[in-house]
């Protein structure tokens, strides 16, 4: 697994099946500068696979050092978003679950 994966694993180990009970989702990452990713939510499970997915519900769009501060909690995907270093595709609620998935 790339570095990109490594962090994304780190996001992943926090996963909160609870907040993900019922949901079909599926998160594309698309990291500028590094391997694209995707994640799996479906009934309370979680599964990160590298590649990008058909089926995204919503694609996150960022480079590498971003996602890391994100995964980290050094920045908030918010102040991310607001400040133009992470765009997303498709459906912005689904991006706000983000938060109750994988709590910090």
């Amino acid at each position: 697994m790339s570095d990109t994966g490594d962090i994304l694993q780190k996001m992943q180990s926090r996963f909160n099946p609870s907040a993900a009970a019922g949901l079909d989702l599926v998160y594309q990452f698309n990291i500028t500068d590094a391997d694209n990713y995707h994640i799996i939510i479906k009934d309370g499970t979680c599964d990160l696979q590298a590649g990008v997915s058909d089926a995204a519900d919503v694609t996150l769009i960022t480079d590498k050092a971003t996602m890391k501060e994100i995964i980290s909690g050094e920045t908030s995907g918010m102040q991310a978003f607001m400040s133009g270093r992470l765009r997303t595709e498709g459906d912005m609620m689904q991006a706000l679950k983000l938060g109750d998935i994988f709590p910090s």
